[in-house]
């Protein structure tokens, strides 16, 4: 290559800019993102965010996995909503379980990753990494939950539905306490939970079942009020903590979109904060280009994953946000707002 070539091609690249130091985060996650490998990632992550929330067509889905309420996100997620930064969560039925025994005082504590398991059992201890639990306090919730069902018995409708209903009882039951549940009812944020049997939750509603009361979750009513969700929205915008259930779950909505004749186009903005990696073929580690090729993501979609312990990018991040004075604009109306068919709402 000629000397003048080489000039010519150095000046259409963006240079590389060491991070400066800062007590402001959203000042740092923005110089983080002129830097390379997963620091520049988290960084692009805050300005695709922003970008969802400038964006007036967008609506937000969130996919929570991983033990994240355990580990002490819950007061992240909270501010997250409050401030409306999502509007759709689809979670696991473990960190909604462990929010509803935070709400209710049930505490999870500070452990160790290297530790007698046997002895733990023994006390009635369980283990999630280095936080510790007793088991008995969980099932007392468990228990309580059951209990509360009846109040709902005969019942049948969506996860969404259910969910909204357990977050009004906590606002209720304990009213001075705040949760994800709690917060998302009343900021009428849904909360979907498409695989709620594989969690405590779901085993309380299975000793609410050998009660005799009839409690069912409907599942397909799930994926039909997400879809319908995506379907009535102009644009949409994911962003994933892990992947599992609830990132497969938000998804397939793109293609039963397209199943049923609706060209949704692919999702318009998508950020993953994941530990995995794509080539062991699993859905946690699935890139977004892989998505494109099944119409779930637009081929021109704003995305950016960012391999980074979710512990550490959460607090970040959702900080980075506030600090940044990132607000969510006035949205648009959809195509047509969305009745559930089974809702309360």
């Amino acid at each position: 290559m000629k000397p003048d070539q080489n000039r010519t091609k150095k000046s259409a690249m963006k240079r590389v800019t060491p991070v400066v130091p800062s007590d402001n985060v959203g000042t740092l996650l923005s110089g983080m993102a002129q830097t390379g490998f997963q620091g520049r990632k988290l960084g692009e992550s805050v300005a695709i965010w922003r970008q969802m929330l400038a964006d007036p067509d967008c609506t937000i889905f969130f996919g929570l996995s991983g033990a994240m309420i355990p580990a002490g996100m819950q007061q992240c997620l909270i501010e997250m909503v409050k401030r409306h930064y999502v509007d759709v969560i689809v979670s696991t039925g473990a960190n909604i379980f462990h929010d509803t025994c935070e709400h209710l005082g049930v505490c999870h504590y500070i452990g160790h990753h290297q530790t007698d398991d046997h002895e733990l059992y023994k006390r009635g201890i369980d283990r999630i990494y280095d936080v510790f639990a007793f088991e008995e306090e969980f099932r007392t919730v468990d228990r309580g939950i059951a209990s509360w069902s009846a109040s709902l018995a005969p019942f049948r409708g969506s996860s969404r539905e259910f969910i909204s209903r357990l977050g009004k009882w906590l606002s209720e039951e304990k009213p001075g306490a705040e949760s994800l549940t709690s917060v998302c009812a009343n900021e009428k944020v849904p909360i979907f939970i498409p695989a709620l049997a594989d969690s405590s939750i779901g085993i309380g509603l299975l000793i609410a079942r050998r009660r005799g009361l009839d409690i069912n979750i409907d599942q397909i009513a799930d994926a039909d009020e997400i879809t319908s969700l995506v379907e009535e929205a102009k644009c949409t915008g994911v962003i994933y903590v892990g992947g599992g259930v609830p990132k497969n779950f938000i998804q397939q909505t793109q293609v039963i979109g397209s199943i049923h004749e609706k060209d949704l186009g692919g999702h318009k903005y998508a950020i993953q904060y994941t530990t995995d990696s794509p080539q062991w073929g699993g859905l946690s580690g699935c890139t977004f280009e892989e998505g494109i090729s099944w119409g779930k993501e637009s081929a021109t979609s704003s995305q950016v994953q960012a391999h980074v312990d979710a512990t550490i990018a959460l607090p970040l991040v959702i900080s980075a946000l506030v600090a940044s004075g990132a607000k969510r604009v006035r949205r648009s109306r959809g195509k047509k707002k969305v009745v559930y068919r089974q809702g309360i709402d």
